[in-house]
């Protein structure tokens, strides 16, 4: 029987697709072969290997991710947001039943490194083995033993992730791996930074602490654009993690960090907040609690040199030019004509004041606030609409907290509030609409109306 030009056409075309589809599974399926890691030097001390890689994985923040909220400390079970649906972290006590208690050195490198667990199937790269990758052989080491020797084991199981098919098959993830993570082909280049105080920074930075998972924009196939100061987008901001704005750490004078001093990261890092600024939304809570705070004053010297050195990114559209002229409409009273500022006056006044500035060590000011000046307002509609709570730290105990107005501001009200402080004292970004934060209030009804911006104390 004679094929008509059509079937030819849709043969021709199931048949390059079974090729493709067949090549690409040939390669998602190759196994990946990885450097050897070299066992730790007889000599040393095991106590002392152990403490060292306990602080390893404060740098590297393992606890926040794999530990549930009331849960015992890397248990896992940690819902992690995702655009593929939600994933939960795995158990990495040295349980030998559901934990790690059976892998080797090797095993364990080729997790944390490459992104392979030891059945050879590919993690999902919220594991941020893209900038664990740059970790040094003795830090895994450390790492290694910390794990063994000095977590106790848990006995329970990983809970399934929540992703629907098709989204949820593996063997896709081998092919993002192999084109987008490096693996053993870069490795963190000392020589490349003048001094040694900018070069474990950038270490910390880009390697342990994995900065850019949060900070650094992606592309549709959700690779991190940069993985260092090579690519300007690298920390350039990123997207949203459990409803908040990952924010631009790069030079930038006003979404940036150009107007920060180093002693400004230094205290945001070790308390939550600086003289002028604090953090905001659970994320970054979670990170001063679990890892930041407890990091040396040289490594925070260190993280605070090398975001100071890099330039700014030069994207941002809002300005910044102080100016008193908000202050004084306020004072009068020459608020009748303008509903924001209305509305700034019955909600916000009594702690930001009618300057904007508050008692900064206390409340932010927002004259010139990098969150308040972000491109996309989503941080500041969800802090308005739900509060957010400082991290309780070991120098500042007291989790300071601003509560939410969603129960009493309509999306409209919101809307007119959150255009007006993003538009006074001198601040000049875009303004927010009601369909901007009926987005947002619909994705915190989703959370369950659960506190998500605080930090967790697990």
């Amino acid at each position: 029987m004679t094929m008509t030009p059509t079937k030819k056409a849709i043969a021709a075309v199931v048949a390059i697709g079974a090729v493709v589809f067949a090549g690409a599974l040939a390669y998602a399926l190759t196994p990946t072969a990885t450097r050897a890691i070299a066992p730790a030097d007889a000599a040393v001390d095991r106590a002392q290997l152990v403490e060292a890689g306990r602080y390893v994985a404060i740098t590297a923040d393992c606890v926040a991710c794999h530990t549930a909220p009331g849960g015992k400390s890397f248990a896992g079970g940690r819902a992690i947001q995702s655009p593929i649906g939600n994933m939960f972290s795995t158990n990495i006590t040295p349980d030998k039943a559901t934990g790690i208690g059976n892998y080797t050195l090797d095993a364990f490198d080729r997790a944390i490194r490459h992104g392979i667990r030891q059945d050879g199937a590919t993690l999902y790269p919220a594991m941020p083995y893209p900038s664990y990758a740059k970790m040094r052989d003795q830090d895994v080491r450390a790492l290694y033993a910390y794990f063994m020797h000095g977590v106790a084991p848990v006995h329970q199981a990983n809970r399934g992730n929540a992703i629907a098919w098709p989204l949820s098959i593996r063997w896709p993830v081998a092919i993002w791996r192999k084109q987008f993570a490096p693996g053993d082909a870069a490795p963190f280049q000392v020589s490349k930074y003048q001094g040694e105080l900018l070069a474990r920074g950038a270490y910390l930075v880009q390697g342990p602490g994995h900065c850019g998972t949060c900070h650094t924009p992606r592309a549709a196939t959700q690779q991190e654009l940069a993985l260092d100061e090579s690519g300007k987008e690298f920390l350039a901001g990123g997207p949203l993690i459990d409803g908040w704005r990952a924010a631009n750490l790069r030079g930038d004078q006003v979404d940036g960090l150009g107007n920060w001093t180093e002693q400004d990261i230094v205290d945001t890092l070790r308390t939550g907040r600086n003289r002028s600024n604090a953090v905001v939304g659970a994320p970054m809570n979670d990170v001063v609690a679990h890892s930041t705070q407890w990091m040396n004053d040289g490594d925070l010297k260190a993280i605070a040199t090398y975001l100071k050195w890099l330039p700014a990114h030069g994207g941002g559209k809002a300005t910044f030019a102080a100016s008193d002229d908000t202050a004084r409409l306020l004072k009068a009273g020459n608020d009748r004509d303008n509903r924001g500022a209305q509305l700034y006056l019955d909600n916000c006044n009594a702690c930001h004041r009618s300057d904007g500035k508050s008692n900064a060590i206390t409340f932010p000011a927002l004259p010139g606030n990098p969150t308040v000046l972000a491109d996309d307002p989503t941080s500041l509609i969800r802090l308005i609409l739900a509060g957010s709570r400082l991290p309780s730290t070991q120098e500042r105990p007291s989790d300071l907290a601003m509560p939410g107005f969603g129960w009493r501001l309509s999306d409209d009200e919101t809307a007119e509030l959150v255009t007006f402080v993003r538009n006074s004292w001198g601040n000049h970004a875009r303004g927010a609409s009601a369909a901007d934060v009926a987005r947002v209030r619909k994705a915190i009804g989703k959370d369950g109306g659960k506190e998500l911006d605080q930090a967790s104390t697990h």
